[in-house]
């Protein structure tokens, strides 16, 4: 029962994962220019974050490893643009 538990699990990290890529392809399509929306970052982050975890209880220090410099970069990013749109606001 455990096992399906983690499987499913990390099926739905890959999934909020892979579905990034979708959010991007319709935001550019709608645009007509290449764009990264802000929910390709939250979704980056938290398919991230749930592929760590997954990655930690199945111990694989390859995609442990991944995962966290991903995490990293995700949240990073998001830092970068909540920033930028505070200084704008106070402009």
């Amino acid at each position: 029962m455990e096992v399906w538990i983690w499987r499913g699990i990390g099926l739905l990290g890959q999934g909020l994962f892979f579905s990034r890529f979708l959010v991007q392809w319709i935001a550019s399509e709608r645009r007509k220019e290449s764009v990264i929306p802000l929910y390709f970052w939250y979704l980056s982050l938290s398919g991230g974050i749930i592929l760590f975890f997954y990655a930690m209880h199945i111990q694989d220090p390859i995609f442990i490893l991944g995962q966290s410099c991903g995490v990293f970069v995700y949240t990073r990013n998001l830092i970068l643009i909540f920033k930028k749109k505070k200084i704008k606001e106070m402009d």
